[in-house]
């Protein structure tokens, strides 16, 4: 590689310094912030409203993520945002492949007009009131089942993986297809199989939207048995910076008093949570990365 280098003309070591330092400032505006946000997680709250903390903690401590899970409800939350992300996502993925997978046949009658229908709800939405009015009709407000159905399809992810699923050489299909295979063995035993890649993507994007989603929890269900761990931990955030706000502004040596002795503040808790949220996407990235890179149909086919 080192003799590949001085083989290059001036224009191109120039061409090529400027692209590693690009991507070098641009892997460092995305590691560093994380780095800060650990940093303040583990320091004492009060300590880093003084500023300064960057990358090392200069007090430490456990109180942010004691105040966490000191939640009766923390392990609970835990399980429902498990449950939500583990069905939600391997649901919608197999369901958005079919899809996907019927959409691609050009033989299917009215292919067309169900892609334009579909295409459709990307360009235009019924709104808040009506989408609740939907999920009360069907009975799915202050359910668990409201976190998993009305996310099984997406239209942007079967678009995509329609694309992906075009790209795949008919050939394959009509071989299989004279070797006695139907439709839904075809879509399993071949389909599937040379489509990890996709797979792999819309399965990620699909977890990290569960995961981190506390919008559907805090709107469309009461019971706070039901809460995930997304919506609880940002309660929590709301309650401690509206309890440190009112003592605040409500003055007096007693409030003066309580005020000192917080140590957890709205700020680090915050990002106690990020990380707490966080964690564990970082953990299931690795495993599907290797995907990413698309070349599984690379010498699959020979024609």
């Amino acid at each position: 590689m080192g003799n590949e280098f001085y083989k290059l003309s001036a224009g191109e070591k120039i061409f090529k310094f400027i692209n590693y330092l690009l991507i070098i400032l641009l892997c460092l505006s995305i590691i560093l912030p994380f780095f800060n946000i650990l940093a303040l997680s583990f320091n004492a709250g009060k300590d880093a409203e003084r500023g300064g903390v960057y990358f090392w903690p200069r007090v430490w401590s456990l109180e942010n993520y004691k105040e966490v899970f000191s939640s009766s409800n923390i392990v609970n939350a835990f399980g429902i945002s498990l449950f939500r992300t583990v069905t939600g996502t391997i649901a919608s993925v197999f369901l958005t492949a079919m899809a996907a997978y019927a959409l691609k046949s050009k033989t299917l009658p009215g292919v067309r007009f169900f892609t334009l229908l579909i295409f459709f709800t990307m360009l235009f939405s019924g709104g808040m009131i009506p989408y609740y009015m939907l999920l009360k009709d069907l009975h799915l407000i202050n359910t668990i089942w409201v976190y998993v159905i009305p996310g099984l399809y997406s239209a942007w992810n079967i678009i995509i993986m329609r694309t992906f699923f075009q790209q795949i050489s008919i050939s394959l299909e009509e071989s299989a297809r004279i070797d006695g295979y139907n439709d839904f063995s075809i879509f399993m035993r071949i389909i599937m199989p040379l489509s990890k890649p996709v797979i792999a993507i819309i399965a990620l994007f699909n977890a990290v939207g569960h995961w981190n989603d506390w919008f559907t929890g805090s709107f469309f269900v009461r019971d706070s048995e039901l809460r995930p761990l997304s919506t609880l931990l940002q309660e929590m955030l709301t309650r401690a910076e509206a309890l440190r706000d009112t003592l605040t502004q409500s003055g007096g040596t007693r409030q003066y008093e309580l005020l000192e002795q917080i140590q957890v503040t709205g700020n680090s808790l915050k990002m106690a949570t990020i990380v707490i949220v966080v964690t564990p996407i970082i953990c299931v990235y690795p495993f599907v990365q290797k995907y990413f890179a698309k070349g599984v149909m690379i010498g699959s086919l020979k024609e």
